[in-house]
């Protein structure tokens, strides 16, 4: 299937919903889609040992929240850089692997200047073209996270589909909590749908399955708690901006089907 028009989608769901399944299939199915991962770019600034990476580890380290400034400046170098985002007769995209002459201190005062923890107010029109050539869409994955986030987002490239995925909750609890797993193998089984062959042992060894920790009911109760409260907002930011759909089921089989049918009908191209 072809697109006709850049589609640039946020997937929103809670923890084991099977956000990343949906995501894999889209990309699979959907060959100018991109992925664009916040972890994956910070992840590979902090190992090519960029400035910003630099930031970031030590940040880390010293056990404080990477800035939303740090994660917005990677997400637009990557526009840029691949051409999505463009300035014209402005800055050439930021380079964020050269060697910077400053310590660690003055760098990071000179990289949270860049957005001082929040992009300027503008209309994107006024500041930046971005591309509506089918091969510039993309899923953004791990950022925005609330509707602060969002709102910064939205002052760097219009969003033009976000998707709730939604899965009942007894369904998410019954699909992790009866997880057990072969430790040695990292062989999964679950009590559910995917019995071992004897209670409480590998099919393969005979040894012992075990639960992890996180995966204890109490445990997920909290977290799938915890993210119903903080996405709150953001669904409604996206909401009120129009551009939220929500899909329910109760297996990514049931989901992927419906997501597909939605996505081809906002942008795909007729006769494909």
């Amino acid at each position: 299937m072809k697109l006709r028009k850049a589609a640039r989608v946020i997937l929103i769901g809670a923890p084991g919903v099977g956000k990343g399944t949906q995501s894999a299939r889209m990309l699979e199915r959907y060959k100018e889609l991109s992925s664009i991962s916040s972890g994956d770019l910070l992840r590979d600034n902090v190992r090519n040992r960029t400035p910003l990476g630099i930031q970031a580890e030590h940040l880390m380290k010293t056990g404080a929240l990477v800035p939303d400034s740090m994660i917005l400046r990677l997400i637009q170098n990557t526009l840029l850089t691949r051409g999505w985002l463009t300035q014209p007769g402005g800055p050439k995209p930021l380079t964020l692997n050269f060697a910077s002459p400053f310590g660690i201190q003055d760098t990071l005062i000179e990289h949270d200047n860049f957005f001082s923890n929040r992009l300027p107010p503008r209309k994107i029109a006024d500041e930046f073209e971005y591309s509506d050539s089918p091969s510039a869409s993309f899923i953004l994955d791990g950022f925005p996270r609330t509707a602060s986030q969002a709102d910064k987002l939205d002052e760097l490239i219009p969003i033009n589909l976000v998707v709730n995925i939604s899965t009942p909750t007894e369904i998410i609890l019954d699909r992790i909590c009866n997880r057990y797993i072969h430790q040695p193998s990292g062989r999964t089984y679950n009590l559910t749908f995917n019995k071992p062959k004897v209670e409480g042992k590998d099919d393969i060894t005979g040894e012992p399955l075990t639960q992890r920790e996180d995966d204890k009911p109490e445990v997920w109760t909290e977290r799938l708690k915890r993210f119903e409260d903080s996405s709150r907002s953001l669904l409604e930011h996206y909401d009120k901006m129009g551009i939220l759909w929500t899909v329910t089921g109760n297996s990514s089989d049931e989901i992927s089907p419906r997501l597909f049918a939605e996505f081809e009908k906002r942008f795909g191209q007729a006769g494909t």
